[in-house]
């Protein structure tokens, strides 16, 4: 099946053909739509510049509200020991722990998809909502984009930027993920270069706001790249931010650690307009499963990494960050 989607995918880039894409953690149930076919099949994403959402949900009467059930921190710490074990072993210097924390809401998946407020929206078949701020990768002007996110803060603490800029299990951890996402670009292209770095982004929560930071990087492509297309895209998956490095043995520790398949989540979608390819990595992510709606979240564990911040992290992560009135 990964293979057939690769082959497709190239297929496509090659005959310049839009679509849409979305592939999961495992690659295991990667799915190829043609751009214009994503509505029939109850697929809806807002991206920048490009929307198929022709529908206006009615906003609950109600005050918005979110009641999260986290897991016990003594289930969260089992999972973070096990990490910073093999991280003392030398099998991993940078891991993404993620883990589902039940949620309670009034709001319906589509009302969460119409309301909230992101760089990327995904509504998929009505099995889950995804309001992504993270890129993956932009390819244009055969050029390659990427802009990894790592380091969070509550934007109304005291010298909250400051506070961010400066905390130094922050700094290393967003060190070695722009190391990683430079490697990785290296894989597809040349001249590599961070052409930003650790700049400081403000995004909205229910809650208020958060900080977090993010660095760009570029990167040369081959010309007449969109025949490769479903390569390329496997060259560089699972995507650096929310795996870890090195990501081979990392990824193996994750499914250790987190005792689940994490499915669409973390994976990445996007789209493909016929010259150009945007996309996103599927995180701030909401499933409506056999139980209820769950929310996944996580954050990057360092050999540095307290269990206590970890799981509070995981816990503000937590959030839709609804538009503004």
């Amino acid at each position: 099946m990964w293979q057939d989607f690769i082959q497709r995918a190239n297929q496509f880039g090659k005959a310049k053909t839009p679509f849409f894409f979305l592939i999961d953690f495992e690659q295991q149930k990667p799915i190829l739509c043609p751009l214009n076919k994503m509505a029939e099949q109850g697929i809806f994403v807002q991206f920048p510049d490009y929307t198929n959402v022709n529908w206006l949900e009615d906003l609950p009467i109600a005050p918005f509200y979110l009641h999260k059930q986290p897991m016990d921190f003594a289930a969260y710490q089992k999972g973070f020991d096990l990490v910073q074990q093999e991280q003392h072993f030398g099998n991993s210097y940078l891991l993404n722990l993620t883990y589902p924390t039940p949620i309670e809401t009034h709001y319906s998946l589509r009302q969460l998809f119409q309301y909230s407020q992101a760089k990327y929206k995904l509504l998929f078949k009505d099995q889950f909502v995804c309001f992504s701020p993270e890129c993956f990768v932009n390819l244009y002007d055969n050029h390659i984009f990427t802009y990894p996110m790592k380091g969070t803060i509550d934007a109304t603490l005291p010298h909250a930027q400051a506070t961010l800029l400066n905390n130094q299990k922050e700094q290393r951890e967003h060190y070695t993920i722009v190391d990683l996402m430079r490697n990785d670009l290296a894989i597809v292209a040349k001249n590599i270069h961070v052409t930003r770095f650790r700049y400081v982004e403000e995004i909205q929560t229910e809650r208020g706001a958060i900080l977090q930071t993010s660095s760009e990087i570029r990167g040369e492509l081959a010309k007449n790249w969109q025949k490769e297309i479903g390569s390329l895209l496997a060259k560089l998956l699972p995507a650096g931010s929310i795996s870890g490095a090195p990501k081979e043995k990392t990824v193996h520790i994750i499914q250790q650690a987190e005792q689940q398949p994490r499915g669409y989540y973390t994976g990445i979608f996007g789209i493909f307009d016929g010259e150009k390819l945007q996309s996103a990595v599927a995180i701030r992510f909401i499933e409506d499963t056999e139980k209820g709606f769950v929310f996944r979240s996580g954050g990057g564990i360092t050999i540095q990494s307290d269990a206590q911040e970890e799981y509070q992290e995981l816990i503000q992560k937590v959030y839709v960050p609804l538009q503004r009135a």
